[in-house]
């Protein structure tokens, strides 16, 4: 048994120690935010926070995380109040919206550590995360609002 906090609250997976993180989300505690992208941590959409950084849960043994704090795009605000989350409807960000909650989650870790963020950091920050309908400027702009605004 896995023990960890996730979005603030003690939770405990009965899964394989080997079971990535993100199916025991998705799967065991039905959190569903958090996406299943390429499996191989290359695309972002499962992307998390695990104590505040962001990590890609589809290749995170939930054997690594014990004792660990895991935040989804569920608890990255409970009212969906967050500046990034608000940014995102008012800069029409999503189109498919599969990535937007890896997304989201590594453009709040970007915030958390620099609130003002260049444009030149943003892409740096954000390059690890793929969009198919390819919304990148969109994006940027989410986080620029958001950074203004927060």
């Amino acid at each position: 048994m896995t023990k960890f906090n996730l979005n603030g609250k003690n939770v405990e997976s009965t899964q394989p120690p080997d079971t990535p993180l993100l199916w025991v989300i998705r799967d065991e505690l039905n959190m569903k935010g958090t996406k299943f992208g390429c499996g191989m941590a290359l695309c972002g959409a499962c992307t998390v926070h695990l104590n505040g950084e962001p990590t890609r849960s589809c290749v995170l043994p939930i054997s690594s995380i014990e004792g660990q704090r895991i935040t989804t795009i569920e608890g990255l605000s409970p009212n969906g109040d967050h500046p990034l989350q608000k940014a995102w409807v008012l800069e029409q960000v999503p189109q498919c919206g599969y990535c937007q909650s890896g997304q989201l989650m590594t453009a709040a870790s970007l915030l958390a550590k620099n609130k003002k963020p260049t444009r030149t950091q943003i892409v740096e920050h954000m390059a690890g995360n793929i969009c198919r309908c390819g919304t990148y400027n969109q994006i940027i702009a989410g986080i620029e609002r958001a950074a203004k605004e927060a």
